[in-house]
């Protein structure tokens, strides 16, 4: 299992403004990455920092998701800025012990 994280800077408007642009439509596209488990959406109001949490199956999912068409809208999205993408092998033992959200570890600490 592999974590996408992507953090990166939003512009400066109101938070009512900034929340207008997440509709469902917009979070059901997540539901046809190829490998894509789950994501968590970040929101740092103070610091306007957002992002997500991604979990894919494996690292070629991972992969092909940083270099696929959303990842692409994003880099190319004026609005976005300090875009910060970084990929990581999770700790399947270790986050079994501590009950990380990831499908099938469960199992494992037992």
């Amino acid at each position: 299992m592999v974590i996408v994280q992507v953090n990166y800077t939003r512009p400066a408007m109101p938070k009512a403004e900034w929340e207008a642009r997440y509709t469902p439509e917009r979070a059901q596209q997540f539901l046809a990455v190829p490998g894509l488990q789950w994501k968590i959406w970040l929101d740092g109001e103070e610091e306007r920092r957002a992002g997500g949490i991604y979990l894919f199956a494996d690292r070629t999912a991972a992969e092909a998701y940083v270099a696929g068409p959303i990842v692409a809208r994003m880099k190319a999205n004026p609005d976005v800025t300090e875009l910060q993408i970084r990929v990581f092998d999770v700790r399947e033992n270790m986050t079994a012990i501590t009950n990380g959200p990831v499908p099938g570890l469960a199992l494992a600490a037992e």
